[in-house]
């Protein structure tokens, strides 16, 4: 498995920690969008990382800033991304057997090394479970796509 990694300034201690240990189980780690120094913005940091994903160069990314939340918001705009933020083991595993999350994002700010090393952990080894999830997974293409979920003929009601 191929992973694409990338922080912001506040997450580079444990970015850190979480490839020594994802090299250390012997995947390949693509450092795309990490802060080398100072104060650096999220949303550069995620980009990289999303795109690699949604152009199918590597398999999944993980994403680290303080609360996890802007990290989870730009890669979401990327299209063919499913970004997660996640605080727990049982939200790293949902996040992959229900919604095939493909890029996990985590607060820096808020969790313990051991935890976060968990939720990779549990993350990492958890596959998509498809059956009735892999349904829903193609709902949400649709509204990326401006499509009404239930209808790929209609159009999205668009609000505003």
């Amino acid at each position: 498995m191929k992973i694409a990694v990338g922080t912001d300034h506040r997450g580079v201690d444990a970015l850190s920690h979480i490839v020594n240990a994802l090299e250390h189980k012997g995947l390949a780690v693509s450092r795309l969008g990490v802060c080398d120094e100072g104060i650096c913005d999220y949303p550069d940091t995620a980009y990289p990382v999303a795109s690699a994903v949604a152009a199918g160069q590597v398999d999944r990314g993980i994403l680290i800033c303080g609360s996890g939340i802007g990290m989870s918001i730009a890669a979401n705009k990327v299209k063919g991304v499913r970004a997660a933020l996640v605080h727990d083991e049982i939200g790293a595993e949902l996040s992959r057997s229900h919604n095939d999350a493909n890029v996990l994002c985590l607060p820096a700010d808020l969790l313990g090394m051991r935890l976060m090393l968990r939720i990779v952990d549990t993350w990492v080894a958890t596959e998509f479970a498809g059956g009735r999830h892999a349904r829903r997974i193609s709902k949400i293409a649709a509204i990326e796509d401006g499509r009404h979920p239930n209808d790929t003929d209609r159009p999205a009601k668009l609000l505003g």
